[in-house]
Order: structure tokens, then sequence, then C-alpha cells
């Protein structure tokens, strides 16, 4: 019998405060409803404390909470990976194709792989993509499959977010960088070996998506 996936929120507690506890829940619950986990009754929202992450893991035996440090927010190297995207709407413990494309990128010098669905860019193993056109802010097609990101609906709330193919070269002269709920919006240093050109309006969005 195949066992229902088990459901991951990992939440940012900043400042002794979870800023993006509402978009995890709204998640959470359209991800228990997608593939069909009893949802929790009751969430403690966590606050309080040094910065941290705070991790949800959901399934059938109910709800288990562990902490962890926040991890680095230095620039990233992006390497495309062979590994092909499968699609990953819902935050699972499902990741094999992730795992496997970021050992593949760490052994090869680099921070973390690009997927491609298509051969157009998707995702990273751990971060949601985006890039400017112009003034423009630009994201990969949900119906490629990729995460329904926390980070992206914060983004969403800054400012507007045009859905977009890319291939992972076009991404070296847009400006590309990376979020996640986790470490907010992330500079990417460069992609394939090429240098990526920090954007302005990027250090805006660092500045503003905590809130």
């Amino acid at each position: 019998m195949n066992r229902r996936p088990e459901l991951i929120e990992t939440v940012r507690v900043r400042r002794g405060a979870a800023p993006l506890w509402g978009h995890h829940l709204a998640r959470l619950f359209a991800a228990c409803r997608g593939v069909g986990v009893e949802p929790p009754g009751t969430l403690i929202t966590p606050e309080g404390g040094e910065d941290r992450i705070h991790r949800l893991l959901v399934s059938g035996r109910g709800v288990e909470t562990t902490e962890r440090a926040v991890g680095s927010i230095e620039p990233v190297r992006l390497l495309t990976s062979p590994v092909p995207h499968v699609p990953y709407p819902w935050k699972t413990t499902n990741r094999a194709p992730f795992e496997r494309a970021l050992d593949l990128a760490r052994t090869a010098g680099s921070d973390d792989a690009i997927l491609l669905a298509g051969g157009w860019a998707a995702e990273t193993a751990i971060w949601s993509l985006f890039w400017w056109d112009g003034q423009q802010l630009c994201a990969p097609p949900r119906d490629l499959g990729i995460l329904d990101s926390v980070a992206r609906r914060r983004i969403g709330e800054l400012t507007q977010i045009v859905e977009r193919k890319a291939v992972p070269a076009e991404l070296v002269t847009a400006g590309v960088f990376v979020a996640n709920a986790a470490r907010g919006v992330v500079a990417v240093a460069s992609v394939d070996g090429r240098a990526v050109r920090f954007s302005e309006r990027t250090k805006r969005l660092v500045e503003a998506f905590w809130g």
C-alpha cells in the first residue's frame, strides 16, 4: 500500500515572530486537501527566542516539530542539472530528484541546481527562481509543476509577478535571484559559471521581504 506523503512547512522565526505564518497555514491546509492528509486541529504559532527555522512535518500520524539554524544568505552559485524536474506542487518529503540534483551540484562546486521542465528553468532544489525583464519581475509558470512557494506568495504582495518561461542562459543577463520562506530573497552569484550582476530592484525586495 502506498503511503500518503508527509507535508513539510519550514517557518522562519525572525525577531521573535513568524511573519509569514499566515501564508504557511494557507498552503498547508491546501496541501492537506490536495494529498488527502487530515489537517491538523490546532497549531501553535512559533514565536519568541532566537532567529531560527521552525519545521512542521504533517502526516496521518499528526504533527511533528523540530527547529534548526537559519543557514547562509550569501549569494548562491547555480548549476543547470541533468536531473529532470518532476511536478512538485506540494511541499512533501518526496524529494528524491531534488536531493540528487543538489548532491550533483555541490559535488561540482556549486551551491544548488536549476532543474528543467521541458527545457525550461523550473526551480532549484531549495529555492524558487525570479528574474527581471526591465522593470517587470518574472517567474516560471506554475503549470510547469513547480512548488506553491510561500516566498512567491510574499513577493507577489510586494510587486506584480509575470509568469514567463526562460532557459538558464537567459537568467544570467536578467538579474536572476532566488527566494524561499526560510532565508528570504537571496542574490545569485553565477549560473553555470557565468557571473550574475546584482540588481538594485532585487536589493529593494531583500529589504521589504520580511515586512
